[in-house]
């Protein structure tokens, strides 16, 4: 790490000797967060065996400075993807410093449960299983809750939010492990910590920002108080913890504090003396948090007693260093960064024979999106391939669980399979994609531009394909066929590679019809789309599924779905026929009395009118007869597909009653 202000920190050499002490690999678990930052950074300066771990580390703006390959993509609630990482890394040290719910912004109550405990009992257990030194978890002073007035690590515990909740059980835990099964864990009880690489929207930050510009942000209740604990003091507890009590008592919780109550009347008027701030605080502007008290501050004895750690720093003296580093990364960035709820993706593959594309398709839209700032799922569809499409996308779920798999119990086609993977998706927007390598995922950064920019439609524009010159051909011309022939516009070379926008794949996911052409539905919806041209290649592996007769078939199917044109185009040629037919009547009456047959002449243009007529109205009637079978299968009233499998996270969702659960919990969890 560079050694200047923003990376620096003021721990001791005792405190530096000590780090130097811990047994490596070093697994640093929620490095993307404040703590979890400060703490990689501080030991990555002295030690070389220091990993940090997070559910997408490379997309952090606090590790931008990190090596890649300190940086482990590890998502905690996916016990699967803890096992295989811990194997491979075997850490001797373990931070958990993974958290969620803490903000007043992070508010799913089920990914505050899922992350803070199921998350911290897949780490403890294949912890234990490989065999670890020291495994220091990062609790919270809102175990306490209501009972928040310098409680000691034994007073009752009320809390009083969902996170506080999710943090009890996880101390309990800790507890477990520590007493039944010997395994060297501590509970950190942290208070309110502060400093460098805080998030942007939080009070010290906020208020240091804001002072440095000469004014005042706006205040909750004056009388609101924290224990405001300074980020280095911090860390060398956690290092500290891991060298000293882990093993000679674990399974213990210990508060890590000043013991001093500092309410927001009393660091707003410090702040204002600091900064030498003319204007007058506003208390009471912003609305207090649920979880806000007037009473909270620590109890820090035990940590002095048994560990030998107490802080060292002043609040006066923290915020001047917060300050001098604020002004240094706001000159360095070049901006203030403020956390906001990632946007979160969609990308649904439809698979059929597509075993070998599978995995490399994976690998190609992973590495599309580790410089793009969203969240994503992966859903691959399998589409009743008789290739083992299932299997390879199995392997993808066991290691990843933004990985889903539908697999359907035979092959419905794409369009089908498309909806499936909607009807399942939480994204903000979707993205579709033929399994077999012909879209590339590379277009995903352009696609998700675009839709910031505002664009609720984004399809890819084929502006030309790696097929053979007749096949280029039949292809364009079907598109403009279909355009002229529409009743509504519909883009040109448009396939169904695209990124729609959630109130539109939605809007289709609600249709009935059971003939789905996606396309068309796409353009049909409406809402502002715009086109981006890309060459379509060939499928990775094997031969296209799609034969002349298949793109005929293709080509009829959305026609008949979006024009009644042909309807119109036979009745104009009916008419036009029996004009003519009513003219050739009149005239050959005419020249009949005017100039009698002699010899009856005109068997071929009789011969020729039979057939032309004839070979029209066996035409109209095939017409007409495409148009009755898609009644006919829209009054059946049969499902688009139907679902045999779900794949997720490590599992298999087999039964009926099984996958309509998934699809629930799955639903309400994002």
């Amino acid at each position: 790490m560079k050694n200047d202000i923003l990376f620096s920190d003021n721990w001791s050499n005792k405190e530096k000797e000590l780090a130097l002490k811990l047994k490596g690999p070093i697994f640093i678990i929620g490095c993307s967060g404040f703590i979890g930052a400060n703490l990689l950074f501080s030991l990555l300066k002295i030690r070389d065996d220091v990993f940090g771990c997070s559910r997408l580390p490379k997309q952090s703006w606090r590790l931008k400075e990190v090596s890649s390959e300190k940086l482990l993509t590890l998502d905690i609630t996916n016990n699967n993807d803890v096992k295989n990482i811990f194997l491979k890394y075997k850490p001797l040290t373990i931070f958990n410093l993974s958290a969620y719910g803490s903000y007043s912004r992070q508010n799913e109550i089920d990914k505050i449960h899922y992350t803070n405990y199921i998350g911290t009992l897949n780490l403890l257990r294949n912890a234990l299983e490989i065999g670890c030194d020291a495994f220091v978890h990062a609790g919270s002073s809102s175990e306490y809750g209501l009972n928040c007035e310098a409680p000691k690590e034994d007073s009752e515990l009320i809390p009083n939010s969902d996170y506080a909740v999710s943090k009890v059980g996880a101390n309990y835990l800790i507890k477990y492990y520590g007493k039944i099964y010997n395994f060297p864990c501590v509970n950190l009880r942290l208070y309110s910590v502060y400093g460098k690489w805080e998030e942007r929207d939080r009070l010290i930050p906020t208020l240091i920002t804001n002072c440095l510009k000469g004014k005042l942000p706006n205040f909750v209740n004056k009388d609101i108080s924290r224990d405001f604990v300074y980020i280095d003091d911090t860390t060398a507890a956690l290092v500290k913890s891991a060298v000293t009590i882990c093993k000679t008592q674990p399974g213990i919780v210990v508060n890590i504090g000043t013991g001093k109550k500092t309410t927001i009347e009393e660091i707003v008027y410090l702040a204002k003396k600091i900064f030498n701030i003319e204007e007058e605080p506003i208390f009471g502007s912003m609305v207090n948090r649920k979880w806000d008290l007037k009473n909270w501050y620590a109890e820090p004895s035990l940590a002095k007693k048994i560990m030998s750690w107490e802080y060292s720093t002043e609040l006066e003296e923290g915020l001047k260093m917060t300050a001098a580093w604020e002004k240094e990364f706001e000159k360095r960035e070049q901006y203030i960064y403020i956390p906001e709820v990632k946007k979160k993706i969609s990308l649904i593959l439809a698979c059929y024979k597509d075993n070998q594309s599978i995995p490399i398709m994976y690998e190609r839209i992973i590495k599309s999106l580790e410089t793009i700032k969203v969240d994503y799922e992966i859903i691959f569809v399998n589409d009743g391939s008789p290739a083992n499409d299932e299997e390879e996308i199995y392997k993808l779920c066991l290691k990843d669980n933004k990985v889903i798999g539908i697999s359907h119990t035979r092959n419905f086609g794409s369009q089908s399979a498309f909806i499936s993977g909607m009807e399942i998706a939480r994204g903000d927007a979707v993205i579709l994609f033929d399994g077999d390598g012909q879209d590339p995922p590379e277009l995903i950064s352009e696609f998700i531009k675009k839709w910031e920019e505002g664009y609720e439609v984004v399809y890819g524009e084929r502006i030309k394909r790696e097929a053979p010159l007749y096949m280029q051909f039949f292809y364009k011309l079907f598109y403009r066929i279909f355009s002229k022939l529409s009743d509504i516009k519909i883009p040109v070379d448009a396939g169904d590679f695209s990124l729609m926008d959630k109130k539109i794949y939605k809007k289709i996911v609600e249709f009935s019809e059971k003939d789905i052409f996606i396309r068309g539905l796409r353009a049909w919806v409406g809402g502002t789309q715009i086109g981006i041209p890309y060459i379509r290649g060939e499928r990775l592996f094997g031969r296209s599924t799609n034969n002349f007769f298949k793109n005929i078939w293709w080509a009829k199917k959305g026609i008949f779905s979006f024009s009644m044109k042909p309807l119109y185009y036979i009745q104009s040629i009916g008419i036009i026929l029996f004009i003519i037919t009513l003219l050739l009547t009149i005239f050959y009456l005419t020249m009949y009395f005017l100039k009698p047959p002699i010899n009856a002449k005109g068997t071929t243009t009789i011969i020729l009118l039979i057939l032309g007529i004839g070979s029209f109205q066996i035409i109209a009637i095939s017409i007409l007869g495409d148009y009755i079978a898609k009644i006919i299968e829209e009054t059946k009233n049969r499902p688009k597909f139907i679902r045999n499998k779900i794949l997720h996270n490590g599992k298999k969702y087999e039964t009926e009653e099984e996958i309509k659960k998934f699809i629930n919990d799955y639903s309400k969890y994002v």
